[in-house]
């Protein structure tokens, strides 16, 4: 066991964890962060997203110890209230059915209008493609992103 400083949605956090324990669980069990969801373990499908640095990273095979001193952002913290653009136009779009990958493709839908504010349906989807949704609600995901790009989310 060791012991981690972190700086998770703007907060100053310790830890003491496996230095090999994902950050997933760190945050979902020693944290109570539980917005962010687990799937399929391996950082192919999407769910766990979180930001590092601004970037997005599959937090189920990322190290707690790789994470150390490092600026973290959950699905938590992309806004206070739920107003965050791309929040908004989720529910706009009704995006979610079961919504269960929702919080990995906001993170990963946010870290995208940060470096691309305005981005083509292409470069959505090219950027999307490693989140799965099971529902298959790819065209409002993108519907969604291309609204929220209207109303400037990469704020």
């Amino acid at each position: 066991m060791a012991q981690f400083s972190l700086n998770i949605n703007g907060k100053a956090r310790t830890v003491e964890a496996d230095p090999t324990m994902p950050l997933l669980w760190v945050l979902r069990d020693l944290l109570d962060l539980t917005g962010t969801k687990y799937s399929c373990g391996m950082g192919q499908c999407g769910t766990c997203t979180v930001h590092l640095n601004g970037a997005p990273i599959r937090s189920c095979m990322f190290p707690i110890s790789g994470a150390s001193n490092q600026s973290i952002t959950t699905i938590e913290g992309l806004s206070e209230n739920g107003d965050h653009p791309l929040q908004l136009a989720w529910k706009e779009v009704d995006v979610p059915q079961c919504g269960y990958c929702q919080p990995g493709q906001l993170m990963t839908a946010a870290a995208l209008l940060k470096s691309n504010p305005h981005p083509s349906p292409e470069e959505i989807d090219a950027n999307m493609t490693g989140n799965i949704c099971r529902c298959g609600t790819y065209q409002r995901i993108r519907t969604a992103i291309q609204l929220a790009a209207k109303q400037g989310a990469e704020k």
